[in-house]
């Protein structure tokens, strides 16, 4: 188990350096000249030389790029002289618009992204999961055909359309919420469960659909093995066997997927936050693009890069835990 684990966090290592460098090169050296970013349209070429030496910009690519590397470890100095001003290890950069710490920006954000993937993970994981295995376990009848069609108009229907929709009716129309403001869970419980409570249905709505669709699938798949058939030779009752044998094969896929979509939303759910307002990473990340601010665009995306891998690990450890064919070939 250990030096699985030892092999699984170097080949992430390996990963994430790649995926460090490929987003340098997009965001440093195929974008706008950063040095123009930062000084505006009406800056003379004389200070914008002076903004690309402070920033290190008329280096080597290669000794940009390693610069930029050992910054993440050990911190990094900006410029030279009393001017000089030292980030902090890990250092992603500071933002040209704000020059605040790009890093700094994530983390006080991330609260919350966290809170709305978490919340809408728990929400589509158990309505997912049970709306699939009542389907599966009713093939063919109403609910099955219902069930499917719901999920397929889930699927289909984009996320800032189902947003609007719920402002309308919740918020303008029945009144039954107010429009979503953050409010710390330690100041007022409801309120804090009321301003996430449409970004969690939002994002559940969709996520959900997939689940249902995919665990419906695989319990089907799963009934139909010989090792259920041989479960139900020896007596036991069609609940029982599906608890004990069907489940937790048929899961397996849909941890893979929960962590992914679970570490995608660490990265911000972009286009929620946005309509609803909440000032979390994805919203961040869309004022960035809106004015080209390329640091903290490349800090989201490492740091959203950096989430998934981490729980790509996680699923692997759990498929050893749920599936036992997983730790022998492993082994």
């Amino acid at each position: 188990m250990a030096l699985y684990l030892v092999k699984r966090l170097f080949a992430a290592l390996i990963i994430m350096l790649l995926v460090v460098f490929f987003t340098f090169v997009i965001f440093f050296q195929l974008s706008p000249d950063p040095a123009a970013s930062i000084c505006g349209q009406t800056c003379t070429p004389e200070r914008i030389e002076a903004i690309r030496d402070q920033l290190g910009l008329n280096e080597p690519f290669f000794t940009q790029f390693f610069t930029f590397l050992a910054a993440i470890f050990v911190g990094r100095d900006y410029g030279s002289g009393a001017s000089a001003v030292h980030c902090n290890a890990p250092c992603i950069g500071y933002s040209f618009q704000t020059n605040q710490d790009v890093l700094q920006g994530i983390i006080d954000r991330l609260p919350v992204s966290v809170t709305i993937a978490v919340g809408a993970a728990v929400l589509w994981l158990f309505s997912g999961v049970a709306a699939g295995v009542i389907s599966a376990v009713r093939e063919g009848t109403w609910w099955d055909k219902g069930a499917m069609m719901f999920a397929l108009a889930g699927i289909s229907l984009p996320n800032y359309f189902v947003a609007l929709v719920l402002q309308y009716l919740l918020v303008v129309q029945l009144q039954w919420l107010p429009f979503p403001t953050v409010v710390p869970f330690t100041d007022s419980p409801v309120e804090w469960f009321q301003a996430y409570l449409m970004p969690w249905m939002v994002l559940a709505l969709m996520y959900a659909s997939m689940y249902a669709r995919l665990t419906r699938t695989n319990v089907i798949d799963t009934m139909g093995e010989n090792f259920m058939r041989t479960a139900r030779a020896k007596g036991l009752g069609r609940g029982a066997v599906l608890i004990r044998h069907g489940l937790r094969p048929s899961l397996t896929p849909i941890v893979t997927l929960l962590g992914v979509d679970f570490a995608t939303l660490l990265g911000g759910a972009l286009i929620t936050e946005t309509v609803f307002g909440l000032n979390g990473v994805g919203r961040y990340a869309y004022d960035a693009i809106a004015v080209n601010d390329q640091p903290v665009i490349m800090g989201v995306t490492l740091v959203a890069a950096f989430a998934v891998i981490i729980a790509n690990i996680v699923v692997d450890l759990l498929y050893r835990v749920l599936d036992p064919r997983v730790r022998v070939s492993s082994s």
